[in-house]
């Protein structure tokens, strides 16, 4: 047994009388905690903001080409997945949101309205929580609107708009908490047509009042304890941007469109800061989806979001996303058919897994030591997000109601007369019987199976699909959607012409079309959004043969 000697028992009572004097002079108080390290990989952000703009109707890519972007189920699928990382989130978007057009074709009012439903529910299920309608959003009506908004779960947001018109539930603002934040939502939207004409019974505010108008939600919402305040804005960018000069304390904003036309898709704009304010803006169509995270310091009322992002690395980010998306369209045609040398196949291929290793080695800038701060991302959506059920199973109840109505409503609508001396269309089976060989070759193709697609999808009877996967939509003597069952599927006359007179008189030249344009595919039906980045001439040799343009 060791025996403690004199000299070191004081020595021990000095030591711990010292400790005593130091925790008394500190107040009996406990050092504070470090801040949380924001850094690492598993950290949660305070608030996690998804973003999207210019939606504009887009359910889902019509999957005519390979790997298409798009799609509010994959989405959905994509943000059920994140919610480990990010518990505490929320959805905002810009409009238009509902409409792909300014007014709807009367033939096609019912399945749009209904579409307009769909997202709705699909927005729903994601959790959008606030959005700025743009023009389109009005496009079937101001009930309409009313219902679809009531549908979404959401807040329509408009400043200068605020109140009930008409019975729209339109606000100007939305304070929203957040697991324990509290966001504060502006929201505006100048709703003109292209004559600049507001929607009927509406009336907009002065732009030049629109910062005053912002500028006063904006402190009403930082009075009620907003620490995070956004601008969701569905008006032209320019006017959107003015925003942001003169209301420094925003710390994001979202741009949409005052409005939209026309099935064109755009690419993902990269993202850019005025002061402090971060500015975000998504491809239309749902083909990206932004994500904005933000990390919340201290408890000051007021935050400064310092760029963890790296803003810069972003738009380097985007730029590869370009490359890379026009490199897959390539390589996807190639793939799928045409004259393509193998070596140059398989060097393309690498130069993509060299820009996808490139795209995925761009750092986030590192935290700064101290102060709040925000992460920016933006995702393509894609399938390889996954498929929410629930969404995916609300879409395919909304094609069969469209297929349904539209089967019964359309029934007696039939192609108009050819003229006097005007070819009509004769069908394939007609064709075979001189052309026997080209009917073989057009056998093996995908324009023979083109309808069943339609059918497979309950999509037959949908008016935005099946004009590109039957002969002679709509032209004299052709098909219709109800009215099409000796021209399903894309057939010879689609490209050389409607046949009749042809068949009477083979030997005369001029009645059908020998050697069609390529560049008539492109006009025809191979656009965007159905295909991109299509190669009308390497495309051609996919249906071509013996006896058909082969020797």
């Amino acid at each position: 047994m060791n025996r403690v000697t004199t000299p070191q028992l004081f020595s021990a009572l000095r030591a711990l009388a010292t400790a005593l004097v130091v925790f008394l002079a500190a107040g009996c108080k406990r050092p504070p905690p470090p801040e949380p390290n924001a850094n690492a990989a598993s950290a949660q952000p305070s608030v996690r903001l998804y973003v999207l703009s210019d939606v504009a109707a887009a359910l889902e890519p019509c999957g005519c080409s390979k790997d298409q972007l798009g799609g509010l189920d994959h989405l959905a699928s994509f943000v059920r997945a994140q919610k480990q990382n990010a518990p505490n989130a929320l959805m905002l978007g810009a409009g238009p949101l509902l409409y792909i057009d300014p007014t709807l074709d009367a033939a096609r009012a019912s399945q749009d309205r209904w579409k307009a439903e769909a997202i709705a529910d699909g927005l729903r299920t994601l959790g959008l929580v606030a959005w700025a309608p743009g023009y389109n959003d009005w496009a079937g009506g101001t009930k309409s609107l009313g219902d679809v908004a009531t549908k979404s779960g959401a807040v329509m947001l408009a400043s200068g708009l605020g109140g009930a018109i008409d019975g729209l539930p339109i606000r100007s603002s939305l304070l929203s908490d957040v697991g324990g934040v509290k966001v504060g939502i502006v929201g505006v939207s100048t709703p003109r047509d292209g004559a600049g004409k507001a929607p009927e019974g509406l009336a907009l505010p002065d732009a030049s009042g629109l910062v005053p108008l912002v500028k006063a939600e904006i402190d009403a919402l930082k009075k009620a304890g907003a620490r995070l305040l956004v601008v969701t804005a569905a008006t032209q960018r320019g006017a959107a941007l003015r925003l942001a000069d003169a209301i420094p304390e925003l710390d994001v904003l979202v741009i949409g469109k005052e409005l939209g036309r026309g099935h064109g898709n755009t690419a993902q704009p990269p993202p850019e800061r005025i002061g402090s304010t971060l500015i975000v803006e998504t491809a239309n169509h749902l083909q990206t989806v932004a994500v904005v995270d933000v990390y919340l310091r201290g408890d000051a009322p007021e935050v400064t979001l310092a760029d963890a992002g790296g803003i810069a690395e972003a738009a380097r980010a985007a730029e590869l996303g370009r490359r890379i998306r026009e490199l897959e369209l390539r390589i996807n045609n190639w793939e799928s058919g045409g004259k393509v040398d193998a070596a140059d196949l398989a060097a393309r291929k690498a130069d993509l897994a060299k820009l996808r290793a490139e795209r995925g080695a761009v750092p986030p800038a590192p935290p700064p030591p101290t102060g709040s701060y925000f992460r920016y991302a933006v995702h393509e959506v894609r399938d390889g997000m996954g498929k929410d059920d629930a969404v995916a199973t609300r879409m395919v109840s909304l094609y069969k109601q469209i297929n349904e109505h539209n089967k019964a409503a359309l029934k007696d609508l039939v192609a108009p007369k050819p003229g006097k001396d005007e070819a009509s269309f004769v069908g394939v089976e007609e064709c075979t019987t001189c052309h026997d060989e080209e009917r073989k070759v057009w056998d093996g193709t995908a324009h023979a199976h083109a309808y069943k697609t339609l059918v497979d999808g309950f999509k037959e009877y949908n008016l935005e699909c099946v004009g590109c996967h039957v002969t002679g939509y709509g032209k004299a003597g052709g098909s219709t959607v109800t009215h099409n069952d000796t021209l399903q599927n894309v057939q010879c006359e689609e490209c050389h012409g409607p046949g009749s007179r042809h068949v009477k008189s083979p030997e005369t030249k001029g009645l059908i079309v020998r050697a069609p344009d390529p560049k008539g595919c492109v006009e025809a039906c191979h656009h965007p959004p159905h295909v991109e980045g299509f190669d009308p001439v390497a495309k051609m040799e996919l249906v071509l043969g013996p006896g058909h343009g082969r020797d």
